[in-house]
């Protein structure tokens, strides 16, 4: 579990506080991290002496509810953040605060940060995340939710 939590997942993860999480690539990612425990914890034996694959809830209670996805949001509330809490003439504050002369593409806007905080009820988030120890508070509230 150790190489899992050292190796592996750091290397899912890579910049993922950038990432929009759609569910499609939410399901390929916890298929994918299930498949790789699968292989670290080996199969589980029956009383009858046959073995079997565990389930995924069984995979689910050895790694404690720590999902990639829950990792992911973490780093993703992690990022947003450090971006408000960033000086006004970095590059990376003003490329998102840069908004386009064209017209947007059509169909669904994609997910935005501000988006996860109304999903999380957080209303005053901009005070919240010049505080350090709230936005902790805030980040694992937001690891947790399931929205």
């Amino acid at each position: 579990m150790e190489l899992y939590r050292s190796i592996i997942r750091p290397v899912i993860t890579c910049a993922c506080g950038t990432w929009v999480l759609e569910e499609v690539v939410k399901t390929k990612l916890m298929v994918f991290e299930r498949k790789v425990l699968r292989k670290i914890f080996g199969p589980a034996k029956k009383r009858d002496g046959t073995w079997r694959i565990k389930r995924n809830d069984e995979l689910d209670k050895l790694i404690r509810h720590k999902n990639v996805i829950n990792c992911m949001k973490k780093q993703r509330l992690i990022w947003f953040g450090h971006l408000h809490r960033m000086s006004e003439d970095r590059m990376v504050k003003k490329v998102y605060k840069w908004k386009p002369m064209l017209k947007g593409t059509l169909g669904r806007p994609k997910n935005r940060w501000k988006d996860d905080m109304k999903k999380l009820k957080i209303k005053n988030w901009t005070s919240c995340i010049l505080d350090r120890n709230s936005w902790k508070l805030c980040v694992e509230k937001g690891k947790t939710f399931n929205g």
